[in-house]
């Protein structure tokens, strides 16, 4: 008996190699080839045609200026958090990938957002891989959606369900999970690299010649990343990750990419009993509830997305030893370190000699330089033992000539700040609204020195 011809495909970009080597030669990507049998030559040849002149044939081009340009029609959700970071709503066709840790919600938000649209009328079809239909029959209803009307179908293979979404017609399908699929066409086994990719290009043209929304469920690997080839994320049209943590209750969704709508929007879920619930103001997640205001601690308005969010800062600086620490949390380490410097230069503020710790309330992750500003007065506030204002607010990015650079979406910010009940803040001079903000003290900086006089003043 002959033995099958196996062929190595790398994890990230789908390149094959006849040999396993340490990096691909396609994109140079380290240890990621995984053997997987090769296709057979029907199985390549699947897609051919038996006219090829047929295809070779050319065909007529459009300019842009003569095409109609008209927005596409969204289907709310029910669940408004997530549509918030879809951009409305689920659009006839689009393909939706949404990947997380295992346990993170991404079965229970979907089972609700499905059962939300069948109740408002919509046919919908849930296709599990992982579990029974009796499990998901059973988690229906400890999410108290009784006599709930989710079709719901337990199948892996893909003609079957791809035959099954044909004559069902639903308006939106949702396959749990892309890594559970298998196609017969291709002799590897689910969850492999060829398998994951051949099933979303299936599913994929499915969902543009029947006008099917379907969302993808993906694993992901242990560095947080999507499981299986990169090109699956150029194939739909949304890749959503649900980030939170398993001992926390308070669930992220976040849209990395969406041809429908705006990349970097989040929302914000709850875990309840009762399943996820959306949390209409997320900034008081990410507040600490003081009765008096400490040292050490500045609040920051950061955007994520369109959203303006309300962040708690707080440094701890105490006296270290030869080697003092420089810790982070939720804050680049490099620019933390950068920003003492800066301090130090500027602002005459020395903490050569003290370990500095600094850590965003809430676990959020900030990744815009606008933090620089609040992170620098909350070090200050601590070294000294003076707290802030109450009602103090400041963002802003600092640069190395201690210069205080202009925030995005400045006047957003400083509106959210005043929402909320903050009466002082300082801002980039640039950020300075032409209009006074209702409620809300504006004190505009141009350099770090400026900044720390001001806050001095207020103390």
């Amino acid at each position: 008996m002959s033995k099958d011809k196996t062929v190595f495909v790398c994890a990230d970009c789908g390149g094959t190699s006849p040999r396993w080597l340490g990096k691909c030669p396609q994109c140079g990507a380290w240890n990621t080839l995984n053997e997987t049998l090769a296709e057979t030559q029907g199985a390549r040849n699947r897609y051919a045609s038996a006219s090829r002149p047929a295809l070779n044939a050319a065909q007529a081009v459009t300019p842009i200026a003569s095409m109609e340009a008209s927005d596409f029609e969204r289907t709310p959700t029910g669940l408004d958090e997530l549509d918030r970071v879809l951009g409305g709503g689920m659009v006839e066709g689009a393909v939706v990938l949404i990947g997380g840790d295992p346990g993170i919600g991404k079965s229970t938000l979907l089972l609700q957002a499905l059962d939300a649209l069948q109740r408002s009328g919509l046919s919908t079809l849930y296709v599990t891989g992982e579990e029974s239909g009796a499990q998901v029959a059973l988690r229906s209803r400890r999410l108290g959606l009784d006599q709930s009307m989710v079709n719901v179908l337990a199948e892996t293979q893909l003609e079957k369900t791809i035959a099954t979404i044909e004559q069902t017609q639903p308006a939106i399908a949702v396959i749990d999970s892309i890594q559970t699929m298998y196609s017969e066409a291709l002799s590897s086994a689910p969850g492999s690299v060829a398998q994951v990719r051949e099933c979303a290009a299936h599913l994929t043209r499915l969902a543009k010649a029947t006008g099917v929304a379907i969302v993808l469920v993906g694993h992901v690997t242990k560095e947080g990343a999507l499981a299986g080839p990169r090109v699956l994320e150029h194939m739909v049209d949304t890749v959503l990750y649900f980030e939170g943590d398993t001992h926390s209750s308070f669930r992220l969704v976040r849209a990395i990419k969406n041809r429908f709508g705006a990349v970097n929007e989040i929302g914000v879920f709850a875990m309840t009993e009762r399943g996820l619930k959306g949390v209409a103001n997320p900034s008081a997640i990410f507040l600490s509830q003081h009765s008096e205001p400490v040292p050490g601690s500045c609040v920051l308005v950061t955007l994520e997305g369109t959203r303006p969010l309300l962040v708690e800062i707080q440094a701890l600086v105490d006296g270290g030893g030869p080697s003092p620490r420089r810790l982070s949390v939720g804050l680049d380490r490099d620019r933390l370190a950068m920003l003492l410097a800066v301090l130090h230069r500027h602002a005459g503020v020395a903490c050569a000699d003290q370990d500095v710790f600094v850590n965003a309330v809430g676990g959020v992750r900030i990744s815009e330089p606008a933090a620089d500003l609040a992170v620098m007065l909350a070090i200050t506030s601590s070294l000294r033992g003076r707290a802030m204002p109450k009602g103090f607010m400041a963002f802003g990015e600092v640069g190395l000539a201690g210069e205080v650079r202009p925030a995005p979406r400045g006047q957003e910010r400083l509106r959210e700040a005043a929402k909320l009940g903050f009466s002082v803040a300082i801002v980039p001079k640039a950020n300075a609204p032409k209009k006074p903000v209702e409620g809300l003290t504006i004190h505009a900086v141009e350099r770090v020195e400026q900044a720390m006089d001001v806050v001095r003043q207020l103390q």
